[in-house]
């Protein structure tokens, strides 16, 4: 039978998702592009804002348009709320169970019945484990190592439909990393929902995993998706600072760059914190990427409050900016708040998206007329492109073999790209 497969949202989703696919290739069914005509739709929803949401049922419903007589599996955080079940759903999958999905279909066409397995998220206790040796079209390997989260920000539905904080074991965590990494991928993601969290379930750490990881033969850079600024303490800086396998970037989210409107959020953190911590990574790695997710037009944020929170933002001298516009998500405590009206939350995200570009062409010029290592990824017309350690994106005008390092000197910027040559040409 032919499937295709449609992935929104985080990466572990992706992660998830390509689970999904080996564990259908291995049982015989046939993946194909998801606009094709196909016997089965898996679609990996996400709920974080009202737009996943919204595109969420709408991926679902295409695919019922376009085969009638398919099986739509919809699976995920989306799913997980249960608001609304809609009709094009043939088997419906939360948070848990996504491992047992052959089970699942093959029951559907046995039965021809809908299947709803959906749990409370209060019985999401238990990491659902699953392993990965290859990526079918991927260069650098993620690797979903926790899931759930209970810090339960003011704004945020994911603790709600992901559970509580819950970790991958650790030896078949550095099993999979092995793995994975004898199979030719170079570049490990390690992923989760809070990433940082990992290990306090099963008597370990984060910190004791990572000195675990950098041990590994042949693995070339380990890279941390999101990490919370409260999360990087002494023992993760002096991994950091001592093993240059781990990339030369974090993804820190702030989401407020206010006191006033971090307050309201209930983060654990405020700003002269965040500040004081960035500055002791930038001791140990100055030419280190500091990427982060900010939220524009939370409850709370005045005119007054979003003017300083530019000026801290280029004080924090972030290389790029990842804005949200808030988006009110019932069942949490910020959408029984005043809200901002939308106009307002569109110029300031505009407002910071400019500001983003800035930040960003500051630190890509850092590096002109620099070497540096990149990973290759893809081909497109001609050029290669790939990622340096610091996550600047790179395009050479050679085909260069998918998967391959090279050192690379750079040599002008075309914006979202640096242009470079392999050093010696």
């Amino acid at each position: 039978m032919k499937v295709g497969i449609y992935t929104l949202g985080c990466k572990v989703n992706t992660y998830e998702s390509e689970y999904v696919t080996k564990c259908l290739t291995e049982n015989g069914y046939e993946i194909c592009n998801f606009d094709d005509i196909c016997d089965i739709y898996i679609i990996n929803t996400c709920t974080v804002t009202n737009t996943s949401d919204i595109k969420s049922r709408k991926i679902i419903r295409q695919a019922k348009r376009r085969n009638p007589s398919s099986c739509v599996v919809a699976m995920g955080c989306y799913i997980q709320k249960k608001e609304e079940l809609i009709p094009e759903i043939d088997i419906a999958i939360g948070n848990k169970d996504k491992s047992n999905i052959i089970n699942l279909i093959e029951e559907y066409f046995k039965n021809k019945e809908k299947i709803d397995v959906v749990i409370d998220r209060k019985e999401l206790n238990t990491f659902e484990d699953m392993f990965i040796d290859k990526y079918l079209s991927r260069t650098r390997a993620f690797v979903k190592i926790q899931d759930g989260c209970e810090n339960f920000c003011s704004y945020c539905i994911i603790p709600f439909v992901r559970g509580k904080c819950r970790s991958k074991d650790f030896n078949k965590t550095i099993e999979e990393i092995k793995t994975l990494v004898k199979n030719g991928f170079k570049e490990i993601v390690l992923t989760g929902i809070h990433t940082g969290n990992y290990g306090r379930d099963i008597n370990t750490d984060f910190a004791t995993l990572l000195k675990e990881i950098v041990k590994i033969n042949d693995l070339k850079r380990i890279r941390i998706s999101s990490i919370e600024i409260t999360e990087l303490n002494k023992e993760v800086l002096d991994i950091i600072k001592n093993n240059d396998i781990i990339v030369d970037h974090l993804h820190i989210p702030i989401q407020a760059a206010s006191n006033e409107v971090l307050t309201i959020m209930n983060r654990k953190y405020d700003i002269e914190y965040f500040k004081n911590k960035i500055n002791e990574i930038r001791a140990i790695r100055p030419n280190i990427s500091i990427t982060t997710d900010i939220i524009v037009g939370h409850p709370g944020e005045t005119n007054e409050v979003f003017e300083k929170s530019i000026d801290i933002l280029k004080e924090i001298n972030f290389s790029k900016l990842h804005v949200f516009p808030y988006s009110k998500r019932d069942g949490t405590v910020s959408a029984t708040l005043p809200q901002i009206d939308e106009p307002t939350k569109k110029e300031r995200a505009h407002t910071l998206l400019s500001l983003s570009k800035s930040l960003e062409l500051n630190y890509m010029n850092k590096f002109i007329n620099q070497d540096l290592e990149v990973l290759f990824e893809r081909t497109i017309d001609g050029y290669s492109i790939g990622h340096t350690s610091n996550y600047l994106q790179i395009k050479v005008k050679e085909i260069i073999e998918s998967g391959t390092f090279k050192n690379i000197t750079l040599e002008k910027i075309e914006y979202p790209y640096i242009i470079g040559k392999i050093k010696g040409n």
